[in-house]
């Protein structure tokens, strides 16, 4: 139902509520302490560019696809509902990265990383995404936040110790 409501709404109305709510979420989070669980995916094309997105609320900074993971779901299903949703991305086998641990907004954070390689440009959702786009791995767009580079470092030490 409220994903109905989400996208009869207007996109400049619908990206207003989603500022408003980071920062309603932020500072929840500052205030409860309780732990998030979220989770990322790193997206490569048959190149093997690394697909960069940016939201519509937040930071100012190029990040990976993902989201938050809610209570009894699955990281994974998780995962391909946050890329079918912002990004239409359907198609591909996920693979898990294991799991990243941090702070987010103050609060402790699991996130649970993923890959996935795809041979379709991803759709950005023009609400939650207003933009998504490959990059060579040598040249990944600045500014990034420090979850993301945390992120893809994990990723590359996994990729240098297999093979």
């Amino acid at each position: 139902m409220l994903r109905l409501i989400e996208r009869t709404l207007p996109a400049a109305l619908h990206r207003l509520g989603l500022k408003i709510a980071y920062r309603v979420r932020h500072h929840w989070r500052k205030f409860r302490k309780a732990q998030v669980i979220g989770c990322n995916v790193i997206v490569t094309d048959l190149k093997g560019h690394v697909l960069m997105l940016r939201h519509s609320y937040g930071p100012l900074v190029w990040a990976l696809p993902g989201g938050g993971v809610k209570a009894g779901e699955d990281p994974a299903l998780a995962a391909r509902r946050e890329l079918d949703e912002e990004l239409s991305i359907t198609d591909g086998r996920l693979r898990p990265l294991g799991s990243v641990t941090g702070q987010v907004s103050g609060s402790p954070h699991i996130c649970h990383l993923f890959e996935l390689l795809v041979d379709q440009h991803p759709k950005p959702d023009n609400r939650e995404v207003i933009e998504a786009r490959f990059f060579p791995p040598h040249s990944l767009p600045e500014p990034m936040g420090e979850p993301t580079r945390q992120y893809l470092a994990h990723w590359q030490a996994r990729k240098n110790s297999s093979g």
